[in-house]
């Protein structure tokens, strides 16, 4: 079987799995020395999704280690299947955390400016519906 370049077992995918963990871990870092990341439910899951991440990278690191000094070949189906898919599910979830975060971070400065520009509306107050009139006696 030919060698690509970033395979499994080989050096090339040792540094690219050692790199995931780094970035892993320095997301994890600056999340966690924000003031008061875990107020929010996107941020918490993006801390949860790259230390996913990191736990799954670091890994395969050490497979690749192991496959390294023992010249072995990690290249079957069954093991490229399980990488594949494997990455897939700490990817996409790395997207939903890194989307959500990002999502929360816009709207919310949106949201708190459209509050201060319009004194008539009342943000400060819960409303079940902008239809539903309430008396006050």
């Amino acid at each position: 079987m030919k060698k690509i370049i970033g395979s499994p077992g080989t050096m090339s995918g040792l540094i690219l799995r050692l790199g995931q963990c780094a970035t892993a871990a320095a997301s994890i870092g600056v999340m966690v020395s924000a003031y008061g990341f875990s107020n929010y439910t996107a941020f918490c899951f993006l801390v949860a999704s790259m230390g996913l991440q990191l736990i799954w990278s670091f890994g395969l690191a050490c497979l690749d280690v192991y496959a390294i000094r023992r010249k072995s070949d990690l290249r079957s189906p069954v093991l490229l299947s399980l990488f594949t898919v494997g990455d897939w599910v700490t990817a996409l979830l790395a997207l939903a955390a890194a989307s959500s975060s990002a999502g929360v971070t816009v709207l919310f400065t949106k949201d708190t400016e459209f509050c201060s520009q319009q004194p008539a509306l009342s943000c400060d107050r819960p409303v079940l519906s902008p239809l539903v009139k309430t008396r006050r006696g």
